[in-house]
């Protein structure tokens, strides 16, 4: 039988700059998928790019290569990642006159 976990890492947040998720301790899992789920975005030309970042200890970090797809509407998003070290967040880079996200992120994992 399969691990499963769920955690939110960033509930009901007004973003408005570039940030990082709370990192997460994922060394037992196989594989995860994070989900962004956008309650409101405003401003204009607001655009929210997600890239994954690995760690072997939760302090240093580098990009692992799994980007989003630039995020402008309300809705549900998500990013798979399989091949990862001990420790997972994202990156968030947000861009636009007055951007503005209000944002759920919730980590799903399987090992």
């Amino acid at each position: 039988m399969k691990l499963f976990n769920a955690s939110h890492l960033e509930v009901k947040k007004d973003l408005i700059q570039d940030f990082e998720t709370h990192p997460y301790e994922v060394g037992w899992a196989d594989e995860c998928i994070f989900f962004i789920a956008v309650e409101n975005v405003s401003g204009s030309n607001s655009v929210l790019a997600a890239a994954v970042e690995i760690s072997h200890d939760g302090v240093h970090w580098v990009a692992e290569g799994t980007i989003s797809e630039p995020i402008m509407t309300k809705g549900l998003h998500f990013l798979r990642v399989k091949h990862f070290g001990n420790w997972l967040r994202l990156h968030c880079r947000i861009t636009g006159n007055n951007p503005v996200f209000r944002l759920n992120i919730q980590i799903a994992l399987k090992g």
